[in-house]
């Protein structure tokens, strides 16, 4: 099949379109610049690559149009963040390709009232970026039930992979959270550390996507989480980073409002954000629907991907003593 990838050198496609190359189909990347894949494969040799401002083009009217032109069997939209982006794509591609697969995230629930959160009874979702991530794969439900374009929408968790910065224990990027539990320093953290976090590598998502492509007719219409086996809790996943180092992890608890006090703005208000959600999602469904199952827990996701950025230089740590253990 002539499958076009939007978003296709991100922390997804970078896993996903050789996969796709792999299986035979004939792949195109769509991408804003000409920055290359996180890791490098020899599958890319075989991709077609192709420049566009989304962003610019949706406000032209032209994006969907574009996608629609290139022929595709089907389109994998990882790069999605607006109903009226969704809307566009979908009114082009209405009777124009096979099928859709959208990327949405956990983040289209709300904080957590039950665990694992299964798909349709998460809370409500706050903030735009989880409001409309809600409203897309609505949308795309709606669209296939009408006896419209087949769609399916897939929701991963905090994605992780070589290169780029995993959230940390305090549900941030501060580089420093790394460092002190490397030297076995003091961590504050707001509240008990139970609130909870829910990897997943880029590659176990793009597994999923993958699968979505062969299984189309049992996924037509749904929504489906995309997680590791498990989510890990603050005070968890702090030990077993410090273990990696040869250390335990020293947690401080403490009020908000003091974490608030002490910590920079940006990583106060992240960490915030991730950990009043405190999700945990369900895979069941896509198991049984799929036959997705992740090759990486979330600290092996995690460990990978610190290890990527210490060997790098990007992360002034002393190389974790860890082995990476993976189920694969």
């Amino acid at each position: 099949m002539r499958i076009v990838v939007i978003g296709g050198t991100g922390h997804i496609g970078t896993f996903l379109v050789p996969r796709l190359v792999r299986a035979g189909h004939e792949v195109v990347s769509v991408s804003r610049g000409d920055r290359s894949p996180y890791t490098d494969a020899p599958e890319w040799d075989q991709v077609e690559r192709i420049r566009a401002d989304r962003e610019a083009e949706d406000r032209d009217g032209v994006f969907a149009r574009r996608i629609a032109d290139l022929g595709p069997d089907v389109v994998i939209d990882l790069v999605c963040f607006t109903v009226a982006s969704a809307t566009a794509l979908v009114e082009g591609l209405r009777g124009n390709t096979g099928q859709l697969l959208h990327c949405g995230s956990i983040w289209r629930y709300g904080p957590s009232a039950s665990v694992p959160i299964v798909e349709g009874s998460g809370t409500a979702p706050f903030g735009d970026y989880g409001v409309q991530k809600d409203q897309i794969a609505r949308l795309l439900q709606q669209e296939t039930a009408d006896g419209g374009l087949v769609t399916t929408s897939l929701h991963p968790g905090h994605i992780v992979g070589p290169g780029w910065a995993p959230i940390n224990p305090l549900g941030n990027l501060d580089p420093g959270v790394w460092r002190t539990l490397a030297h076995g320093s003091p961590l504050r953290i707001p509240g008990l550390g139970a609130e909870l976090l829910h990897h997943v590598h880029a590659d176990d998502v793009a597994q999923a996507f993958e699968l979505a492509v062969v299984k189309r007719d049992r996924v037509a219409g749904e929504d489906l989480n995309v997680t590791s086996a498990a989510a890990v809790t603050v005070r968890g996943y702090a030990d077993v980073v410090a273990g990696w180092f040869g250390r335990s992890a020293e947690l401080e608890s403490g009020t908000w409002e003091r974490f608030r006090a002490e910590t920079p703005t940006e990583h106060a208000d992240t960490t915030w954000e991730h950990l009043v959600r405190s999700h945990c999602a369900s895979i069941d469904k896509a198991r049984s629907l799929l036959g997705y199952e992740p090759a990486y827990t979330s600290t092996d996701a995690v460990l990978e991907s610190v290890r990527s950025l210490v060997a790098r230089g990007e992360l002034d740590l002393p190389e974790p003593r860890a082995a990476l253990q993976t189920s694969r």
